[in-house]
């Protein structure tokens, strides 16, 4: 960052001059601008607070390591101060810019112009456009197989689906570069001169199956009955839950059964995942809230005389987020009523104390979920995933995992309460 004295080892000792001198980045970048990035600058020795004794002092001072920790009491070349005029910028990513702004009080002294950029823009036809000018340049300097309108369509889709929105765009272009790269590579391996829709779904999915041994195993594990989920027939007290797990850069759906228990008691709704200490402080928020809507729609004249427990069956990890309330809650129902849910169907999305139905993340990757279940139990044609209704990211489901009414494919049900909801769940349907 500020530059280092090297020496050359002569009849065993070490020996310096001017020509010896190395400038840092401070001295090449002086009276300009200075870019950097942040993670590698803090994990770098000593170079944040090189940087900002420089920039506090408006000079640059050639120090080495062992000068500023006090451990060299050899004489050694003190190069004069040179004035400092640069512009500097750190890029980094906003976790780090908040923990330096409440733990480092030099931090807003010496950057106070921030700009924060947005990781996903509206997806509108002027933006489309961009994103396949885009697409272009990175086709040209690559100098990759040209791509044709159906392939450059799904790869705007792609960019889509990665901020999990259909009416956004993703600005992350590495991972965009990358499918580019390897889509290109496919189309070479079968030997084809042009990139087409078909090679980028190959390369999109070979970059999930080379991660899914998770998800396979999940997969064979329920093929083999070792994990019961039930798409067909009817249950009191049990509905399917969709949850989703990530591991590393990947993201998958696993339905699972939540099954609610009630009897007399004094009006407490147990979480057995809390109970554990497997359920995180929002999954616990959310059986809470359960809570308060049970009191507030059937305890308003007299307390109420019940007990229930919840519980997500065959589950041996740690459970987190409020998104499978809703599915406690027809559980607890049904319970409640006695009334048998259709098992067809796979539930997602939180509540509210009002008994609103609320949106939540992850709607593709669940609703793929519950439709390689349904492929490995056999579709029944009755199967279905239920979500909010305000969701946007449900029209952009995988190609043949998707649910736009195709033959053998899952249909989506979006509603906004949960009235609508467990009448759906309650009845069957055809086709």
């Amino acid at each position: 960052m500020v530059g280092r004295v090297e020496h050359i080892a002569r009849f065993g000792t070490l020996v310096t001059d001017f020509t010896l001198l190395t400038p840092g980045a401070l001295h090449r970048a002086n009276g300009g601008y200075l870019l950097l990035d942040a993670q590698r600058l803090l994990a770098g020795n000593f170079g944040w607070a090189s940087l900002k004794r420089a920039l506090n002092a408006g000079e640059i001072r050639i120090e080495t390591l062992e000068q500023l920790l006090s451990l060299a009491s050899t004489v050694s070349l003190q190069p004069e101060p040179i004035p400092l005029d640069v512009k500097v910028v750190v890029l980094g990513p906003p976790l780090l810019y908040y923990l330096l702004s409440a733990l480092d009080d030099d931090f807003k002294e010496l950057f106070k112009i921030a700009a924060d950029f947005d990781d996903r823009v509206e997806r509108t036809p002027e933006t489309t456009l961009l994103y396949a000018c885009f697409v272009a340049g990175v086709v040209r300097r690559e100098k990759l197989l040209p791509f044709d309108r159906g392939a450059v369509a799904r790869v705007i889709e792609r960019a889509s689906r990665v901020v999990g929105d259909a009416d956004r765009l993703s600005t992350g272009l590495r991972g965009i570069v990358d499918l580019l790269q390897e889509a290109d590579q496919v189309t070479v391996s079968a030997g084809k001169q042009v990139v087409t829709a078909a090679e980028v779904q190959r390369a999109i999915d070979a970059q999930f199956r080379r991660g899914d041994r998770v998800y396979r195993r999940l997969q064979e594990e329920i093929g083999r009955n070792t994990i019961r989920n039930e798409t067909d027939g009817e249950e009191i007290g049990q509905v399917n839950g969709l949850s989703v797990i990530s591991l590393g850069g990947l993201t998958f759906g696993n339905p699972s059964r939540i099954t609610a228990r009630v009897r007399l008691g004094r009006g407490e709704v147990v979480d057995i995942e809390r109970e554990v200490e497997l359920g995180g402080p929002l999954h616990s928020k959310g059986v809470l809230i359960l809570g308060g809507f049970l009191g507030g729609r059937f305890g308003k004249t007299r307390p109420l005389s019940l007990n229930a427990s919840l519980v997500f069956e065959q589950s041996y990890g740690g459970v987190e987020g409020d998104s499978a309330s809703a599915a406690e809650l027809f559980a607890l129902l049904s319970a409640l009523a006695d009334a048998p849910i259709n098992q067809s169907f796979a539930v997602t999305g939180s509540v509210d104390q009002h008994g609103r139905i609320q949106a939540i993340g992850g709607v593709n990757e669940k609703i793929e979920g519950f439709f390689d279940v349904c492929q490995i139990t056999g579709f029944t044609g009755r199967a279905g995933c239920d979500h909010p209704g305000e969701q946007h990211q449900a029209p952009d489901a995988a190609p043949g995992r998707c649910h736009r009414g195709r033959r053998g494919t899952v249909p989506h049900f979006p509603d906004r309460d949960r009235r609508s909801r467990f009448e759906l769940a309650d009845r069957s349907y055809g086709g």
